[in-house]
Formats: structure tokens, C-alpha cells, sequence
């Protein structure tokens, strides 16, 4: 079976309290260990087509989870494919250098909500100074391939904006370029600073001379081909965690193995083994403080202005407008038709249980269905 996060999280069991970690990353992964196991109830399913009996167990929908995403990244991709514009789109990135890591980790509201203020005033002004309004999608990233704490900032920003008589304008004319990316980074630099110094004047007077020594990395991605690769790019970024289960490698008592990324070596695959209790505190540095806002919409494509004027925008960009598809029920397929080989009949939801377990008067057959410890029914 694949190794996940989960699966340390148990083997560490009450020892993680010692871990130094506070109650809100306790209680998230605490969720994931309880992810899809009997601990969250689940539900019996049966097959329209065999009779097999299926028991499911329950998600926990966090958004830290491993287990968790897909079905958020794809709704997520959807909404965003009725908002796009035949227009260049631009992916900008903004990375905070880490003298300011370790304020991250003690105060991260405060970092990261000072990073999008930063990122956004920034595009703003570069955008008031070709007279028009700028429009950004940002999406927050904390780690790196070694769950190392990175903070970078991901954003998706199209090649213009809004002029003074509500019509499009692009930044250039040949739609290649959005804005110089070192004079970016000194006004997003002095912008973090000065908002920084604001909030918080003494922890900004402890890390002051660092902050101002080197440049800040700041860069931007050639354009996007065509609507369907903002989409496509969109939903690479907006809903990652810090490591999927794929990544796991091996665990044993000891240690977690897991792959990696070099891209000081042209991003050549590695391996890093780490203890169980390594593992999880640099896992535990990537979970967001509670209710924080991970992607963030502004300007002309926050919910305001799109809700307000993003039709008629759409109308005279005369864009083919991609209607929001109505989900329909999502059925399983029932896993002992595929084993047959045969047409793979539809899983129906026949009863839900709560973390005591299946109905008690039926549980032998539920059980012995579910673990197809028989052969199916035809």
C-alpha cells in the first residue's frame, strides 16, 4: 500500500503531544489521521449491478489533507473557467527571503496577510501608472520540496486592465511583457517593509538590515498559450499541500523517506529521510492559522467588481463565455464489476453509519461484501 502522512501521524500516536506544536496543528492532523477511517463513520454502498456491498469511510475535508483536494481543485477550476479573457495572463511570483522565516513561524497571520497587501499595492501602482486598473488572482505557498518553510506568493495577472472609460487595455501591445521585474522587486520590497514596520515596529527593527541586503526574488512567466492553460496552470497551484501521499516512499519505526526536487541541480530527483518527529514539525510549519484565506481575488477579478461589471466586460471582449457546467450526482463505480472484467455496475448509497460501525443486526453481511472475502454476487 502507498505510505501516507496519515500513516506517521499513527506512528508517533500520543507522542505528538510532546512535539511542541500548538492546539490548531494538533487538531489538524489529527484530522488527517482520521481521514476515511472508521473514526469519521462512513457509508454502505451497493453495486446495481452485481449486489456487491461496499463499506466507505468518511473524509475529513480538511485542506491540509493529503486525501482531500481533488474534488476542491476541480470545482475551484470550474468556477474560474466562466471568468477568463482573451487576453495574455501572466504568472508573477514574489518570494519573501527568509530572515523573516522565523517571524513566520511564530506570528504567520501577520507575514502572510502583509505579503498579499504587499504583492497587490505593488501590481497597483505599476497599474496606475499606465492609467488603468489591475486584476490578480493570488494564491499563497509556504514550503519547499524539502517541507523547508519558503513563502512565495503565486499569481496569476492578466497582461492589463480596466482604463478610465471601462474598456480593456493591455499593458503592451504585443502582449509579451507586463512590467520590469527589478523594479518590481524594489517597490514590493519597500512596500513589505513599510507595512511591516507599521504593524509590528519591533520585530521589524530585530531583522531590519537583513530585510534590506539583498534584492528580493521577484519574476514573470512568459504568457499563457490560451484560456484552457490558465485554467490548467490554475489548478496546479491553488490547491496543493506541502507533500502528497505520492511523494512517501517508505516508513518505518524511526523514519519517513520521501522524494524531492534538487533545483539547485537542474531539478534532478532525490531521496530525504527524516525522523518522525522532523517529518511533522516541518509538515506541521505549512498549516495555515484558522480561517486564513489562502487565494485571494482583487480588483477587477474580485468578487465585487466580477458579480458588478465582468458580463459586459466579457461582452465587449466579445469572449465565448464558458457557461458553469451543472454537477451531476457523482455514483462510484463498483470496484468487484472491474475485477470481473464486465460493465462496471453503479455504487448506490444504501445506509450511513456514525464511528460505531454498520447497523449491528447486519454487519456480517455489510463486512463480508465489503472485503469481497466471497465472490460476487451475478
Amino acid at each position: 500500500m502507498q505510505p501516507e502522512v496519515a500513516d506517521v501521524l499513527r506512528k508517533v500516536g500520543s507522542k505528538i503531544e510532546s512535539y511542541g506544536l500548538n492546539t490548531w496543528q494538533l487538531r489538524t492532523l489529527y484530522a488527517i489521521k482520521k481521514c476515511r477511517t472508521a473514526e469519521l463513520g462512513g457509508h454502505i454502498d451497493a453495486c446495481d449491478e452485481c449486489g456487491n456491498i461496499t463499506i466507505s469511510y468518511n473524509s475529513c475535508r480538511n485542506r491540509h489533507c493529503p486525501k482531500c483536494q481533488g474534488n476542491k481543485r476541480e470545482d475551484w477550476i470550474q468556477a474560474r473557467t466562466t471568468e477568463l479573457l482573451p487576453v495574455p495572463y501572466f504568472h508573477v511570483v514574489l518570494t519573501l527571503p527568509d530572515s523573516l522565516n522565523s517571524l513566520a513561524i511564530h506570528d504567520p497571520k501577520l507575514v502572510y496577510d502583509t505579503l498579499f497587501e504587499a504583492t497587490w499595492e505593488t501590481l497597483k501602482i505599476f497599474g496606475k501608472a499606465k492609467e488603468m486598473q489591475m486584476g490578480m488572482i493570488a494564491v499563497l505557498h509556504t514550503w519547499g520540496q524539502q517541507l523547508s518553510l519558503h513563502p512565495i506568493m503565486h499569481c496569476i495577472v492578466p497582461g492589463g486592465g480596466i482604463n478610465r472609460d471601462g474598456q480593456w487595455k493591455n499593458t503592451r501591445t504585443d502582449g509579451k511583457f507586463l512590467f520590469p521585474v527589478k523594479a518590481l522587486s524594489k517597490v514590493f520590497r519597500a512596500k513589505y517593509c513599510a507595512k511591516l514596520k507599521a504593524k509590528s515596529p519591533i520585530q521589524y527593527e530585530q531583522i531590519r538590515q537583513h530585510l534590506w541586503k539583498k534584492p528580493w526574488v521577484v519574476f514573470a512567466k512568459k504568457p499563457f498559450g490560451n484560456a484552457k492553460s490558465v485554467v490548467e496552470y490554475l489548478g496546479r497551484y491553488t490547491h496543493k499541500i506541502a507533500i502528497s501521499n505520492q511523494r512517501i516512499k517508505s516508513i518505518d519505526g524511526q523514519n519517513v523517506t520521501f522524494d524531492y526536487k534538487d533545483y539547485r541541480v537542474a531539478g534532478a530527483k532525490k531521496k530525504m529521510t527524516l525522523t518522525h518527529q522532523e517529518f511533522i514539525r516541518r509538515f506541521a510549519l505549512h498549516i495555515l492559522p484558522k480561517r486564513f484565506v489562502k487565494i485571494r481575488h482583487y480588483g477587477f477579478l474580485s468578487s465585487t467588481w466580477k458579480r458588478q461589471k465582468l458580463k459586459l466586460l466579457q461582452e465587449k471582449l466579445k469572449v465565448k463565455v464558458f457557461e458553469k457546467v451543472e454537477k451531476k450526482p457523482f455514483l462510484p463505480k463498483c470496484p468487484c464489476c472491474i475485477l470481473r472484467g464486465g460493465q462496471a455496475g453503479n455504487l448506490h448509497r444504501t445506509a450511513v453509519f456514525d464511528q460505531r460501525g454498520p447497523p449491528p443486526e447486519a454487519s456480517g453481511w455489510y463486512l463480508g461484501g465489503s472485503q469481497n472475502s466471497f465472490p460476487c454476487k451475478s
